[in-house]
């Protein structure tokens, strides 16, 4: 009898695995946007050489299951539109409905690409006026893992609230949403006029190198020592500080009660591991990122670490060099009257550089739109507008004006100084009545930077002089955490980037 219930319960185990149903990650699921004009890959998991077949409207596309039970396919390229029906056939049959064909973009980062709808700018005219289905989000959970997830972490206790799940946008849903990612969207349907979709994954407080593969990490000479200096970062800063501190409670309490210690949210690779990795490889146009003032004090490292973050997501997706959009640091904090260095500045200079470093990149630069005491400014309607600008332009190929003025060139004769800009569209301004342009500081050899005369000479041209400096070598632009009265735009209204035309070693070298 006991060989015989042995052998029974062997029978059932095994019925159970070798008919297990296909299965599906989480963002395939009623309501869902899929990115139209290219292959749609689809994905999951079965029986080891199970047939699959994919069927939206007349496209149908099948595969077999790997010996993991893995399988993957893709269907050909969709025009834009829907609602349309997703079925997939395996032993089991999975029915997806209303699901829209259009434009998909990932929107990642820290805490001002997580700020709400609801805590923006006139929050109660925005989410009352917002209702458009064609306008869906999938909300990712936050999620922090020290292994790559197939899927999102699923949490019953959030089976209310709006994550892991593809929502429209009306006036119930709009308020938690990202405000960033809403409001550009939002542009980029007014000038495509097709669904489109955010799939959102941002976490507060976070840095660069949680969001960054782990081999992307370990296999640059530059990079990898983050992976064993990692806590020392958790020291850097006093919020910082008090994150870790708290973490170690969360251990403590843990460890009191005999469960799984938790990860700490800022460890290198955790955040990519738990919340991109499951997304991937989901069908998108490209991604937008307002990270990094979790990596001011480390704005030198930036320099590499920003670029190969955003390699090894393009490398992971296989889409080739998606368009990836990011928003240049706001000014924050007090301004300074004394020019000098300055380690957001810094930040600022290492998101420019990816311009050219990398292609299909784009930058919104909101060095206007910043709050001296607020590292959470409220405008994230121009921000959206702006970079809504850049995928116009990068994505979509759009002949619009997209970025402000970027610094292009210098000619130095005796104590006058001509910088160069490109971006400049109809022309340069000084965005104020008297026409003089501000934020320029002038040094010579001795590296002691002094205030500046500047005015517009001609459309792409800034003249600039400095009675204290009678040998000129280096010129900065709104070189500082917070230069409050910037204001050189080009005429359409979008300001000029920081910059500087010297090497010299900084704060965070």
């Amino acid at each position: 009898m006991k060989k015989l219930f042995i052998l029974t319960i062997s029978s059932i185990l095994y019925f159970n695995v070798a008919h297990a149903d296909i299965r599906l990650p989480t963002i395939f699921s009623d309501n869902m946007v899929l990115q139209r004009n290219m292959k749609i890959p689809i994905w999951g998991w079965g029986d080891p050489g199970e047939k699959v077949v994919a069927q939206l409207g007349g496209h149908r596309a099948k595969t077999k299951t790997g010996p993991d039970g893995k399988w993957k396919l893709y269907l050909d390229p969709i025009e834009s539109g829907g609602p349309h029906q997703l079925t997939i056939f395996g032993k089991n049959k999975i029915v997806i409905n209303n699901v829209l064909v259009g434009e998909v973009w990932v929107c990642s980062g820290q805490s001002n690409m997580a700020m709400t709808v609801e805590e923006s700018f006139n929050a109660k005219e925005e989410i009352a006026s917002a209702n458009n289905p064609d306008i869906r989000f999938f909300q990712v959970k936050r999620a922090k893992t020290g292994r790559p997830l197939n899927d999102v972490l699923d949490d019953p206790a959030f089976s209310s609230a709006l994550v892991n799940k593809w929502v429209s946008c009306d006036s119930t849903t709009v308020g938690s949403l990202t405000a960033v990612g809403y409001y550009f969207i939002r542009d980029v349907y007014k000038e495509l006029n097709v669904p489109v979709a955010i799939i959102s994954a941002s976490w507060g407080g976070t840095a660069a190198e949680a969001w960054t593969p782990q081999e992307a990490l370990a296999n640059n000479k530059e990079l990898s020592p983050i992976l064993d200096d990692w806590l020392d970062y958790s020291d850097e800063k006093k919020w910082l500080r008090k994150m870790y501190a708290d973490h170690l409670k969360e251990v403590k309490v843990a460890k009191a009660q005999k469960k799984e210690e938790p990860m700490y949210f800022n460890r290198p690779s955790v955040l990519f591991n738990g919340m991109i990795a499951p997304i991937i490889p989901f069908g998108i146009r490209g991604a937008t990122w307002y990270q990094g003032e979790a990596n001011t004090l480390r704005a030198h490292q930036y320099h590499s670490l920003f670029p190969a973050m955003i390699k090894s997501w393009r490398g992971k997706w296989d889409q080739g060099d998606f368009p990836f959009l990011f928003v240049q640091l706001a000014n924050f904090m007090e301004p300074v009257d004394k020019p000098g260095d300055s380690d957001w500045a810094e930040l600022r200079e290492a998101q420019t550089l990816t311009l050219d470093k990398l292609p299909n990149t784009g930058m919104a630069v909101i060095i206007d739109l910043g709050e001296a005491n607020d590292i959470h400014p409220k405008n994230k309607q121009d921000v959206g507008k702006r970079l809504a600008l850049s995928a116009l332009k990068v994505a979509y190929g759009k002949d619009v004006v997209h970025s402000g003025p970027m610094y292009r060139s210098i000619e130095i004769k005796e104590n006058e100084i001509r910088i160069g800009f490109s971006e400049t569209g109809a022309g340069l301004m000084a965005k104020d009545r008297y026409g003089y342009v501000n934020g320029f500081t002038v040094a010579g050899a001795d590296k002691i930077f002094y205030w500046a005369k500047a005015y517009i000479e001609d459309k792409n041209t800034v003249v600039i002089s400095c009675d204290e400096v009678s040998k000129p070598v280096a010129v900065r632009y709104n070189w500082s955490n917070n230069p409050d009265d910037a204001n050189l735009y080009n005429k359409e209204g979008l300001p000029a980037s920081p910059f500087r035309t010297d090497n010299w070693t900084g704060t965070s070298y």
